[in-house]
């Protein structure tokens, strides 16, 4: 029997390119659209807050 020598660098498997694409759709659209999010809210929250408690600076 011959020996098939396999080199899993050079080979494209559909899995790679599965995972590349995850990759990508995590860092071009997940990741950004995350950071929106998170400081969108967090902008959000201190609105809120700041309508119930007043605006920042030193007591009248």
């Amino acid at each position: 029997m011959a020996k098939k020598s396999h080199s899993i660098l050079t080979e494209e498997t559909p899995g790679k390119r599965q995972e590349l694409g995850l990759f990508l759709f995590i860092v071009v659209l997940l990741f950004p659209i995350l950071a929106v999010a998170v400081v969108g809210g967090y902008g959000f929250s201190v609105w809120i807050f700041q309508m119930f408690a007043g605006p920042p600076g030193p007591p009248l």
